[in-house]
């Protein structure tokens, strides 16, 4: 079975060469950042590995892409203040992650993850001496798990979240589920998660919740003020519509002449590409771009045409729409609620627990169809005992969740990592 995987990986990376070739920028920034790497790691090849003691010694941080690294963070931020004198390596698989977190500060080294051959995993653990490993919620390459395990390396996953639908569970899984014998311990988010694991036979797990909430927490703590948004809202009652693609923003174009004088909207799409800007702006004609947005605004709509500061414009939300549900999946909604905003989004939303969560309590809501849309932001905007029953929700389930790097870090100072440095 590890040489079908191995032989899936092959084909999957020619896929991706092919994929670059004919032009896909994606692909092409995972195709030459590597290249460039295993070019820089030849050039280094000659000179003397770090020594395993002092100076030498690493923790390896493992994620996918940018969501998943805002998983781990909260880890990285603990692991540099109580361990400062261990040396941090934060991998990547996709760019979408390395090319806006390449320059982190506090990871000592950021490189992308070779792909997962044993080659490949034996010479990336003869570079560093590792004494620990954290892989981020999803992030299953067996060949790296099994080199760890040989090399007697502890590895770690950390905010890990399955179901009965997951293939390790499923009746084709038996080899992929011996493949977690590799893995030293489970910090997972939920119980179901543990319950599932423990019916497999693992009791090394520890339930703690997800620390993208702690993450989201302190952006809120530490959010800043944006003077020129607040001038745009003026009086008026915010709708922030978040991570957007084309089928949310019908859903909003047909909402839109509803929209009551009280109330402003700021739609920050996901694709902030000219093409696509241009694109909201024929469906909004009377939308002003943020990049040109002046002291006297008269305009209703704000198009957010930059990326890194939606996160802590939540701050102005009286409710939020989120995209992405009506294609693979929703995007973030934890951020909006650690602002106490009642989320709305599309009927994509099953594979995240939050969001599950948060329609159960009616803290979120689900739409289906312009017509639902329009219910549930005209109930928002005019039922204020429901709508602060909503947002009361939100703030209390954010704080059910927070805490989650503490108790990972108690117990792998408690329970794992006092084998290491004791």
């Amino acid at each position: 079975m590890l040489i079908l995987f191995t032989i899936g990986v092959t084909l999957y990376t020619i896929g991706v060469c092919i994929a670059a070739l004919f032009g896909n920028e994606k692909a092409r920034h995972w195709v030459k950042g590597r290249l460039r790497q295993m070019k820089e790691f030849r050039m280094k090849s000659r000179a003397k590995l770090p020594q395993p003691t002092g100076d030498g010694d690493w923790i390896w941080i493992h994620a996918a892409s940018l969501g998943e690294f805002e998983q781990g963070r909260p880890i990285i931020e603990a692991l540099k203040k109580d361990y400062p004198q261990y040396k941090i390596l934060l991998s990547f698989f996709s760019p979408s992650g390395y090319e806006v977190r390449k320059d982190y500060p506090l990871a000592d080294e950021v490189l992308y993850l070779p792909t997962d051959t044993s080659h490949h995993a034996k010479q990336w653990l003869r570079r560093h001496h590792f004494i620990a490993a954290f892989f981020i919620k999803y992030e299953f390459w067996f060949h790296y798990m099994n080199a760890l395990k040989e090399a007697d390396v502890p590895l770690y996953y950390v905010s890990l979240i399955f179901n009965e639908k997951s293939f390790f569970f499923r009746s084709f899984g038996r080899w992929f589920r011996q493949q977690l014998h590799n893995v030293t311990h489970f910090f997972v988010q939920d119980k179901k998660t543990a319950e599932l694991l423990h019916k497999y036979g693992f009791d090394n797990y520890t339930i703690c919740g997800d620390t993208r909430f702690d993450r989201v927490a302190a952006i809120a703590k530490q959010a800043k003020s944006f003077p020129e948004i607040e001038r745009f809202i003026g009086g008026l009652q915010c709708i922030i519509a978040g991570s957007t693609w084309p089928p949310d923003e019908k859903l909003l174009e047909a909402f839109y002449p509803q929209l009551p004088e009280s109330y402003c909207l700021i739609i920050a799409p996901h694709d902030i590409s000219a093409s696509h800007i241009a694109q909201i702006q024929a469906q909004f004609p009377k939308a002003v771009l943020y990049s040109e947005l002046k002291e006297e605004c008269r305009s209703n709509i704000l198009v957010v045409n930059t990326i890194g500061i939606l996160s802590q414009l939540y701050q102005y939300a009286r409710f939020v729409y989120i995209g992405g549900g009506f294609g693979v999946n929703i995007h973030n909604i934890q951020e909006p609620v650690t602002f106490g905003c009642p989320v709305v989004f599309g009927p994509k939303y099953t594979d995240f627990k939050e969001a599950v969560d948060l329609v159960g309590r009616q803290g979120a809501f689900s739409v289906k169809n312009a017509a639902q849309l329009e219910e549930i932001f005209t109930r928002l905007m005019n039922d204020e005992v429901f709508y602060s029953k909503a947002s009361e929700t939100c703030r209390n389930y954010l704080q059910q969740q927070v805490g989650a790097t503490e108790k990972i870090m108690e117990g792998f100072k408690n329970m794992l990592f006092s084998q290491k440095i004791g």
